[in-house]
């Protein structure tokens, strides 16, 4: 069955009608709840004619004058009011066509208020109802696929993801004048469902077939809430969300339990991945104890020096961040580890807990130059920054949110926004290197000694 539509503009009107004229007009075609004698159109205003080639006419008179005088407003009311009229068509085609296909078998059971998605939203229509002798109410399938909330809860979701508030949804929608649901309470009820079902999805994603060469584990606080999430990159540098998990701080039981959440989805402990963490020693010995002892570790460089500079004075924070980024742009790992300890000698005569600070995992803040990867791709993995922009991307979705109630809602909203963070990733700088990266990950712990150290 197809669907044609016939826009005539015999009918002559006067200048003196306005475009709310026009939307009564088209109203009028509507069923009414007053009735079966409105239920029909007027005299000339016909819209519902099966022709001879099996088609769904619908006519229309279009008041042409109206439509020049209102321009953009008259066309966009009939817009809205043609879709409501090829919805009921749509309904009544479904009951005629059972009705003659079954002679006896199927009669009218009257009508009954619903709703169809349109435009974003829902809007009122009469549903005809269908009644079959021996079985009772015969559910519409046209009246299923018009009502679905899954096409109203895609738009709700695109709408959020792209900064629009719960709040102002309803304000960001063209209003047919007969729409309903808009509200915060309703719109906030759509993107719980959708989010939730994105989060499943996200968690449940097989990681099997990811060829991954790095994992990148950071975690961002929300109000009281921690979350921590972990990214990888596959051997040919694109980025992948992996997982997350949520926790009341970034500890090892917390870190331990995504890890294990991502080997039962598929991550092989049999690989060497390059592990880059922030400072925390709970990420640390979480992924020493689920991916082995001999698992390169590199801590966030960029971490490193910022905990350094907050130990001390500010006149000196400048100078020890100046010989910090000196000795992590060394190419050798032997020259970076020389110098770092220089900086921590001259930090002991300024601040104990500042060379403290620098002495704790020293050794691992220089992973990249162990493993001799080229510039470029020393500083893409020496920090967490890859990880951390997607959760600047995700700050910034999430900024309409004025209380964060429980960890599920964090958990939501956090994996929908890095699932659209995702879609916008692009490859690290310097993949063409990651060839190196594999080589030197498959003889690390091999030789004697560090590789890079020449």
């Amino acid at each position: 069955m197809g669907l044609r539509l016939v826009l005539s503009t015999d009918t002559i009107i006067s200048q003196e009608e306005t475009t709310a004229t026009m939307k009564r007009k088209y109203a009028r075609l509507l069923p009414s709840s007053r009735g079966r004698g409105k239920d029909r159109p007027g005299e000339g205003e016909s819209w519902v004619v099966e022709n001879e080639q099996g088609f769904l006419t619908l006519r229309l008179p279009l008041p042409l004058s109206e439509v020049l005088t209102g321009a953009c407003h008259a066309i966009e009311g009939m817009a809205q009011e043609v879709g409501l009229l090829i919805a009921q068509a749509v309904l009544e085609d479904e009951v005629q066509r059972k009705i003659s296909s079954h002679p006896g078998s199927f009669s009218r059971w009257g009508f009954q208020p619903g709703s169809v998605v349109l435009g974003g939203q829902k809007v009122a229509i009469r549903r005809p109802r269908l009644r079959q002798q021996g079985r009772g109410e015969v559910l519409l399938e046209s009246y299923d696929w018009l009502r679905g909330c899954g096409r109203l809860r895609q738009v709700v979701h695109g709408q959020v993801v792209r900064g629009v508030s719960t709040r102002n949804y309803a304000g960001a929608l063209e209003d047919t004048g007969r729409s309903w649901g808009l509200g915060r309470s309703s719109v906030s009820r759509q993107f719980k469902v959708i989010s939730g079902q994105q989060l499943a999805e996200l968690c449940a994603r097989p990681l099997g077939d990811l060829r991954l060469v790095a994992l990148i584990i950071d975690g961002k606080v929300y109000k009281e809430q921690t979350v921590v999430v972990a990214l990888g990159i596959d051997e040919t540098g694109h980025k992948h969300v992996l997982g997350l998990w949520d926790g009341a701080t970034e500890n090892a039981t917390v870190c331990q339990a995504l890890l294990d959440d991502l080997l039962r989805r598929g991550l092989d402990p049999r690989r060497r991945y390059l592990c880059v963490l922030d400072g925390s020693k709970a990420l640390a010995k979480a992924v020493k104890q689920t991916l082995g002892s001999q698992t390169p570790i590199q801590r966030c460089q960029c971490h490193k020096k910022r905990n350094v500079a907050d130990h001390l004075a500010g006149k000196w924070q400048g100078m020890a961040r100046q010989r910090l980024r000196a000795a992590y742009g060394m190419k050798h790992y032997a020259e970076g580890l020389s110098a770092l300890k220089k900086t921590g000698s001259w930090l002991t005569t300024l601040s104990e807990g500042a060379a403290r600070s620098l002495e704790e995992g020293l050794e691992e803040t220089l992973t990249v130059q162990r493993l001799a990867l080229p510039e470029i791709l020393r500083k893409s993995l020496a920090t967490t920054n890859v990880i951390e922009s997607c959760f600047g991307h995700v700050e910034h979705l999430t900024r309409n949110v004025k209380r964060w109630r429980n960890g599920s809602m964090v958990l939501r909203w956090v994996g929908t926004m890095l699932l659209q963070a995702e879609k916008k990733f692009r490859r690290i700088r310097g993949y063409q290197a990651l060839p190196t990266l594999l080589s030197a990950l498959e003889s690390w712990g091999k030789s004697p000694g560090p590789a890079g150290s020449a």
